[in-house]
């Protein structure tokens, strides 16, 4: 097993900052030198006790590039947030070796490939933003499995394939589940009331089919639902009446 330690983060981060194609606001340029310590750059955190880096937060900065292998040995890495930015290329499966990660915000980037199964490594993972990229592929049934994830934002890309029966099983936690905008079918498991604390769920846009599942009317928490531009079958009846108030109710069949 390597040793890592705080220089092991800080070589990570100057190869990162190597690869980068643009920097238009010279942040990283003038901020990230070898005359300080990588606990002081610009959007990066460490954590008191170990010295080593925890959170790697650079939204909106306009940079340019690919996610580099090298971002996986950042072993204490808890947040990682590059959305707003034009990073393409596929997403790294050495990202999966970060198992300390809660929070991944790579959205409204250019980010192209499958989402590889090594997220089923992410057990601490709580937020999962990869919405508004270019991803292709059916989503990793392993991610259904990370018990810990609160949101499931992947909208806006080109995911396909369907959404497992068992979808809930282990997502007692999960309050979003955002799949809108991509090339999705088969039919909304009748399951999907396991997700007890479900308060968003956002799959129009797709190519859904069947029959709306009552069992989404025992989901009591949930508060936005969008369904419409599939080809559902049903109308709405009593059972969509829930314990609380729907702020937002965009649920109309396409027949």
């Amino acid at each position: 097993m390597i040793a890592r330690n705080l220089s092991t983060d800080q070589f990570a981060l100057v190869g990162f900052r190597a690869a980068l194609i643009s920097d238009p606001q010279n942040v990283l340029a003038s901020n990230w030198t070898n005359n300080t310590f990588a606990c002081s750059w610009f959007g990066v955190s460490c954590s008191a006790k170990h010295r080593r880096v925890t959170a790697l937060n650079l939204p909106n900065m306009d940079l340019t590039g690919t996610l580099l292998p090298q971002l996986g040995n950042l072993s204490f890495l808890v947040s990682l947030n590059l959305s707003g930015n034009s990073f393409h290329g596929h997403l790294r499966k050495e990202l999966g070796q970060l198992s300390r990660l809660k929070l991944i915000d790579l959205s409204f980037n250019f980010l192209t490939g499958e989402i590889s199964h090594e997220i089923s490594n992410h057990r601490n993972l709580r937020i999962l933003h990869l919405e508004n990229n270019q991803l292709s592929g059916s989503i990793p049934s392993a991610i259904y499995n990370i018990s810990s994830l609160q949101m499931i934002s992947l909208s806006h890309n080109s995911l396909s394939g369907s959404l497992p029966e068992g979808i809930c099983r282990h997502l007692r936690n999960l309050e979003a589940l955002l799949f809108r905008s991509n090339e999705l079918s088969g039919q909304i498991p009748s399951s999907i009331d396991e997700c007890i604390n479900l308060q968003q769920f956002e799959i129009d846009s797709n190519r859904f089919s069947g029959v709306i599942p009552r069992s989404i009317g025992n989901l009591t928490m949930l508060r936005i639902l969008y369904i419409h531009g599939n080809s559902l079958e049903g109308k709405f009846s009593i059972f969509f009446i829930f314990v609380g108030l729907l702020t937002i109710i965009s649920t109309m069949p396409s027949n």
